[in-house]
């Protein structure tokens, strides 16, 4: 590693704990509109339908619009839980609206980007939406550390498609060869890397991937003993 000079990391579910996040803003929701609802129940069954959902999105086989519904409409279809879709278009758009305002991170976030700053160029490369990712990097102080971010409304295409890598590398003035990719979806994040030419870093906090070959983390500080 001692030839990097750019570190890309991405947002959601490596910096920016999206799940903690998920749960407070759902919470709020449903304590107001529909109190019936466990909302640890209701994580549980919307956790693994918006993680295929963002798959489908990732690869353009479902827009922004049906990916916003559809992870809800499932999710509430699977609870058994009746519900209009004026009510779903309604918690969509309030959903957006609160996420931003929690801005739990993951342990070891920030003592590691202020450890990598001083060494290294930081980054973003973010799938999520531009709108609201702006308003999460900005509200959780993370802004400060970052060169550049790049996300793939701006790229016009999405992780692990190699344009947004080298759209990102362009912006933040980098060269591949220098540069490395640190993200949790082994897919979007490290594979789509290294078939660009980068190297990168697995972050597997759950330890939930057994596949051989990849530099993978558990904790955030464990980059200490790499970069």
């Amino acid at each position: 590693m001692e030839n990097i000079t750019d570190i890309f990391f991405d947002l959601d579910h490596t910096l920016w704990d999206f799940d903690k996040n998920s749960i407070l803003a759902f919470d709020k929701i449903f304590r107001k509109h529909h109190p019936t609802i466990d909302t640890n129940v209701f994580i549980e069954i919307y956790a693994p339908i918006n993680q295929a959902c963002w798959k489908l999105y990732q690869v353009d086989k479902m827009t922004h619009e049906e990916l916003r519904y559809t992870r809800l409409r499932q999710s509430f279809d699977v609870l058994d839980y009746a519900i209009s879709d004026k009510e779903i278009n309604f918690i969509s758009e309030k959903y957006i609206e609160y996420m931003p305002d929690n801005n739990q991170l993951f342990d070891g976030a920030i003592e590691i980007l202020e450890y990598l700053q001083p060494k290294y160029n930081l980054h973003i490369i973010t799938n999520g939406f531009a709108e609201v990712q702006g308003k999460k990097i900005s509200k959780s102080g993370l802004g400060r550390y970052f060169k550049t971010i790049t996300n793939s409304e701006m790229a016009g295409v999405k992780k692990p498609h190699r344009n947004i890598f080298e759209f990102a590398l362009s912006l933040a003035n980098a060269n591949k060869d220098n540069a490395i990719m640190i993200g949790d979806c082994i897919d979007a994040d490290v594979r789509g890397a290294i078939d660009f030419g980068m190297k990168a870093i697995l972050f597997d906090e759950k330890g939930i991937y057994t596949e051989e070959g990849h530099l993978t983390i558990n904790h955030l500080l464990e980059l200490k003993k790499i970069l």
